[in-house]
């Protein structure tokens, strides 16, 4: 059975979602699946923007079939090439033998790796604010490369005002009936997997995602259109300034992450008392992960949040403890920039993890390190609370509290 949503007069939503799904790209947990987003054109030309993950074929050949009601297609635009958006194209080139595909450049060679079928003949190839002209409505195309792949490009239909997004402005979590975000409290319900889709696919690439941001800030945008995840026409200005924000590694919080892997304890009581005594100092809005317990997409989408970040840890194999050695190679993949920390480090018998996890933070551009002079030998002794204090005092003379 179909089922097709009605965005405006002429535009379709033709998307599904998988509530089966638990590991997006097989590394990233998704509680509440994931949408796929698919889009249909009906002017004089129909238009189809994207296709589904293979997950949901059966359930989007019924939604264009119904959608185009016996119309042949005669473009397919190509945004992005990953297969969550691209798996079904060869099958709507074997059912539409004669629809053109419209992308960019790069996307030519992609679609060749990918598919088998007869690819140069069927393409128009469009550059930076070339324009598709479909009837009433008129696309305009922009290159957004690195967002996330090379190939990516985002469509503006001048008429109804509709950024389709590609992967940018996505969000983790299936659709469940509600299609905008208007018809949600999306702020409080959605905004945080926005942060963590966007931290964890999308982050490493704020150079390019500032690039993007400014071309369309000459466009009046009404409704922005991703492939994953809710279509947004209320919240357009926050989610853009959030993208400002995250693209160029601006804190949003004014506050201290604490990220911590501990074996027996010690490490652990160690940072709840420094949270306790951050919180007595008045520093508000704390918060802490056991990166042990915590997958690393969590905490890296905080460590995009916040402004201030205490990384303590213990010795293993006279190297970094396993769970917090990747938590810090996720930050450094994804270039997170301007942060402030704290290291504190522990060993029963050799120490060596500190400057093992300085050396990583001084490849991330931006990093001031506040101190490092704590070294706990298996507990915090009393001897040391003059020291944790003055940590203390650092922090929270940095978060002028």
């Amino acid at each position: 059975m179909h089922n097709v949503r009605k965005i405006t007069e002429d535009i379709f939503y033709l998307g599904c979602s998988d509530r089966k799904l638990s590991l997006f790209e097989s590394a990233y947990p998704v509680k509440d699946g994931m949408s796929y987003n698919s889009y249909l054109l009906k002017d004089e030309k129909t238009v189809l923007f994207d296709t589904v993950d293979k997950v949901c074929a059966e359930q989007f050949y019924e939604n264009l079939d119904f959608a185009l009601e016996n119309r042949q297609l005669d473009y397919i635009v190509v945004q992005h090439m990953e297969p969550d958006h691209c798996a079904l194209l060869g099958e709507v080139i074997k059912n539409h033998p004669n629809v053109k595909i419209v992308c960019s450049q790069k996307t030519v060679g992609m679609i060749k790796q990918f598919f088998d079928f007869e690819v140069d003949s069927r393409v128009i190839v469009v550059k930076e604010g070339d324009t598709l002209n479909c009837g009433k409505h008129e696309l305009q195309f922009i290159m957004a490369p690195m967002v996330h792949w090379p190939e990516v490009m985002v469509t503006y239909d001048k008429k109804d005002k509709i950024l389709f997004t590609a992967d940018a402005f996505g969000t983790f979590g299936a659709i469940n009936g509600n299609l905008f975000d208007d018809e949600v409290d999306w702020e409080r319900d959605y905004l945080d997997e926005a942060r963590r889709y966007y931290t964890n696919i999308v982050g490493k690439y704020g150079l390019q995602v500032q690039m993007l941001l400014k071309k369309v800030s000459a466009f009046d945008i009404k409704m922005l259109c991703p492939l994953h995840g809710l279509l947004i026409r209320k919240n357009i200005g926050l989610f853009i300034k959030k993208y400002d924000k995250w693209s160029s590694y601006t804190p949003e919080e004014n506050s201290v992450l604490i990220a911590y892997s501990s074996v027996y304890g010690g490490t652990e009581s160690a940072v709840n008392l420094l949270a306790s005594k951050l919180a007595d100092k008045g520093v508000k809005h704390i918060k802490m992960y056991d990166v042990s317990m915590t997958h690393p997409s969590f905490v890296l989408s905080d460590a995009f949040k916040y402004s201030h970040i205490v990384l303590a840890t213990t010795t293993y194999n006279a190297g970094i403890f396993e769970s917090m050695e990747t938590f810090l190679h996720v930050m450094l993949s994804h270039n997170l920039q301007n942060r402030k920390y704290v290291i504190i480090q522990n060993g029963s018998w050799a120490p060596a993890c500190g400057g093992q996890i300085r050396a990583i933070l001084e490849k991330l551009k931006g990093s001031e390190i506040l101190d490092d002079s704590i070294c706990i030998k298996s507990t915090l002794k009393k001897d040391q609370l003059d020291q944790l204090d003055n940590v203390v005092n650092t922090i929270a003379k940095s978060l002028n509290v």
